[in-house]
């Protein structure tokens, strides 16, 4: 096999793993921003990638044969840049160095509301490459390294947030059926929901009648809670 070697990087494409500390490699290696991957060889000593082994980084001729990765719609895709000694197959490139030059989310792999997004989005950011949103099938602008923020990004992150806030209002409603730890005395079932108050079936089949007021949604416990003080036994 040829091993050329590059004076002008090599635009490829692969998919990362995103967490709070930026993107590492599917096989968990680190990816620092401002600073290049250097391939290592862990199998024999040599500069890698050497054209009689399997190390260097990897990464694909186009996004098509990226697809049937597990990660494809949960993962960041993206292009890189790979140059000093690259040896090319079929598929893809095995590069000496290599860094990203633009990054694709899924909009699943970001937050539902703007604060969050826009905190998670710092670690990426620090990379200084262009940022964008795959969204059927269509790519939104989310981060210009030169300016920022895009306003099309943030409308689409607007009007995301909009939609999970009312989604989030509707599964908050309090309806007929819904659980409700009546706390130090068990766990009633909502029989009727008015506008000030609702009624419920407590385990001893009692009834009672509790102020909407007094009535909040634990987050953890997936359920709503009220103190026995707010309630009333209903006839």
């Amino acid at each position: 096999m040829r091993v050329p070697d590059y004076t002008a990087p090599i635009l490829a494409y692969r998919l990362w793993e995103w967490g709070a500390d930026g993107l590492r490699s599917l096989n968990a290696v680190p990816w620092i921003a401002g600073q290049p991957l250097v391939a290592r060889c862990g199998v024999r000593r040599h500069e890698p990638p050497g054209a009689e082994c399997i190390c260097g980084v990897y990464a694909s001729k186009s996004l098509d044969s990226l697809r049937s990765m597990r990660l494809w719609d949960c993962g960041v895709r993206g292009e890189v840049l790979l140059w000093g000694t690259v040896v090319e197959h079929q598929e893809g490139w095995r590069g000496q160095f290599a860094y990203p030059k633009s990054l694709h989310l899924p909009p699943d792999s970001l937050p539902a509301t703007l604060t969050e997004t826009q905190s998670r989005l710092r670690s990426l950011t620090a990379y200084r490459c262009d940022i964008s949103i795959a969204h059927d099938g269509a790519s939104i602008s989310l981060w210009d390294k030169e300016s920022g923020l895009d306003a099309a990004g943030l409308d689409f992150l607007i009007g995301r947030g909009k939609e999970w806030y009312t989604v989030r209002q509707q599964e908050r409603r309090i309806k007929p059926g819904d659980r409700m730890a009546i706390l130090g005395h068990g766990i009633a079932v909502v029989e009727r929901v008015n506008r000030e108050d609702v009624h419920a079936v407590l385990r001893n089949r009692s009834v009672l009648r509790i102020w909407r007021r007094a009535i909040v949604w634990h987050e953890r416990n997936m359920r709503w809670e009220a103190s026995l003080r707010s309630c009333a036994e209903s006839n």
